[in-house]
């Protein structure tokens, strides 16, 4: 058995250097073969052991993705006062077609509630339309183009901002709800080659709010999602104290997915790696967790 029963909290560490290297299938039978042998889920027993950011950040990794995913919208939808609206934007928004069928199963499983309904509730506006449409409507995943329509989409959103007439949001979410981010991306290249401005600076003078940080996450995600996700740490690890919540998520999710990509874009975008940053920003069994997340720098 990797884990003993006893003295969890004197062993952090030796915790932390186990589940760090540990794939999600590994993780799920640990937790099964510790339940099985002390009649206590793995979950519990850190939870009631373990304090602070190493015990969220230990807590969130033990989930395989999609379940974590789906864990994540359901406490910023229903644990505060107010939505986290940052957390349900960025986990829904950066997620492709497949991801979101896989992790609205398992919301449905996990809490016996279907997540478009719960947005419908929880949210409102051009916002909720957005995202409701962006789960729900089935897009494609491939790398294939359609010129003519990549050319008709750029023209539609410039028409939309036409001041005369003002913004057509139902256009905005039907392109960015049923295109691919392939598409998406190109969409970019053309209206910036047809009008000369960026498309991201023409949806700032158009949207605002929620709506308008959709729609942001969306393109970045398309155009280059490991840089977005650079950028994210960045504000994380630099903001007025550091955003452990939005780090902890950011490097747990996106650790078996993509972090090497992210890690080089943050390195080409900020010269100097990413672990310095962590190391420099955090402490302790924490500090020690991410960086073994993370792994080498190159």
């Amino acid at each position: 058995m990797f884990l003993v029963h006893a003295g969890l909290r004197s062993d952090t560490a030796k915790i932390v250097n186990i589940l760090a290297h540990r794939d999600s299938e590994q993780r799920d039978l640990i937790q099964q073969a510790y339940e099985t042998s002390f009649s206590e889920p793995l979950y519990k027993r850190i939870s009631t052991d373990l304090h602070g950011h190493v015990k969220r950040a230990l807590k969130l990794w033990l989930h395989d993705a999609l379940t974590r995913d789906a864990i994540i919208i359901r406490k910023a939808l229903t644990s505060s006062p107010v939505v986290d609206y940052q957390a349900v934007n960025e986990i829904i928004c950066s997620r492709t077609p497949s991801q979101i069928r896989r992790f609205k199963d398992a919301y449905l499983s996990t809490y016996h509630s279907n997540l478009d309904e719960d947005l419908d509730k929880q949210l409102s506006g051009d916002h909720k339309k957005l995202l409701v449409a962006y789960i729900t409507i089935q897009r494609y995943e491939g790398p294939e183009l359609d010129e003519a329509l990549v050319q008709q989409d750029a023209q539609q959103l410039y028409k939309s901002a036409d001041k005369k007439v003002g913004t057509d949001e139902k256009t905005l979410i039907r392109i960015f709800s049923e295109r691919s981010s392939t598409h998406l991306a190109a969409v970019s290249s053309a209206y910036k080659a047809s009008f000369g401005t960026p498309l991201e600076k023409a949806l700032k003078q158009q949207a605002s709010g929620l709506f308008l940080r959709c729609l942001l996450i969306i393109l970045r995600c398309a155009i280059n999602p490991s840089m977005y996700f650079a950028k994210i740490l960045r504000k994380a690890i630099k903001g007025m104290g550091t955003g452990d919540t939005r780090l902890i998520r950011v490097i747990v999710t996106r650790t078996e997915i993509d972090m090497q990509y992210i890690k080089e874009a943050y390195l080409t975008k900020y010269g100097k790696p990413l672990s310095v940053a962590v190391r420099s920003d955090t402490s302790g069994h924490y500090r020690d967790f991410l960086l073994q997340l993370l792994g080498s720098d190159y």
